[in-house]
């Protein structure tokens, strides 16, 4: 447990299990709504405000999360309104945020190619108290959306017209989650990185999904991976020089493919056992329909 010891893993650890909490929470919507790069996206964005935030000597975090928000909006816009050109349009927002965020940490006097690579694939050195403040604040928001309107969000996420017709503010709730999305990038941004935070929003989802059939199953068991790949990956950083934010989604990806194997088999024997039931009820009937007969003889 010597692990716990330096004070930058402990913060590191803090943001990590915000991290695996908040991403996955966020991801289950996403995959329902077939959205499942839209963190990739929100995070080339979120690198224009890390840029900001050293330009004019603002906290980076807040910054990103900020831009972020923004971002999410016009993409959801575009996706709402855009016609033929919206892939054009969302394209454009991309890399121009990736683009902004290059030049603008590049052009301050605190800022350094190393300042963006640690926002890039994650730092665990450079996690600070005023970061851990500023993430615990944005993760709380996250989850008492994501938790308190799963009703809703998943209405949406699901059915869109359906969702309408019964009332709710479809278009209010589409933008929530866009701007849920974007706020869970930047919390995710100092232990993942911009680069791979999409990938622990759908990784989790896709392997819970494996061997859940309800979606309550599946949000649970995504924020238990999450989770576990977080602070593993982190734990693991801490004895083995590799960047956390590729260490965590390896793991991730690790635990879909067992996952995936262990429900291959899984599968294979619900699907003999629904044939061998159906076949019996259909031995069944006939039996059934003579004994009727007769009854009526």
């Amino acid at each position: 447990m010597d692990f716990l010891e330096p004070a930058f893993m402990q913060r590191a650890l803090i943001a990590a299990l915000l991290v695996g909490i908040t991403a996955p929470a966020v991801g289950v919507y996403l995959v329902q709504r077939r959205q499942a790069l839209m963190g990739d996206g929100i995070g080339h964005v979120a690198m224009t405000g890390v840029g900001l935030g050293f330009l004019m000597s603002a906290n980076p975090v807040w910054m990103a999360t900020l831009v972020a928000v923004v971002g999410s909006v016009v993409m959801e816009l575009i996706r709402a309104y855009g016609k033929t050109r919206g892939d054009m349009a969302l394209a454009l927002l991309f890399y121009g945020g990736m683009a902004g965020g290059v030049l603008l940490i590049n052009l301050s006097s605190t800022g350094s190619n190393a300042n963006l690579t640690s926002y890039l694939f994650g730092s665990l050195t450079t996690v600070s108290p005023e970061d851990i403040n500023a993430i615990g604040i944005l993760a709380a928001f996250v989850v008492l959306v994501t938790v308190g309107l799963r009703r809703q969000l998943f209405a949406v996420s699901q059915d869109e017209e359906f969702a309408r017709v019964t009332g709710l503010p479809v278009r209010a709730l589409n933008l929530l989650i866009a701007v849920t999305a974007a706020v869970t990038v930047t919390v995710a941004m100092r232990v993942v990185g911009l680069l791979l935070v999409s990938a622990l929003m759908v990784v989790p989802v896709a392997a819970a999904q494996q061997l859940s059939k309800s979606f309550r199953a599946t949000f649970a068991g995504a924020v238990l991976i999450g989770v576990v790949v977080a602070l593993s990956g982190t734990i693991t950083t801490y004895y083995v020089a590799a960047p956390p934010g590729a260490t965590i989604v390896l793991y991730a990806i690790g635990v879909f493919v067992l996952l995936t194997l262990l429900a291959t088999p899984l599968a294979k024997r619900r699907a003999r056992a629904a044939e061998a039931a159906t076949r019996d009820c259909d031995a069944r009937v006939p039996a059934t329909r003579r004994s009727a007969d007769d009854v009526k003889v």
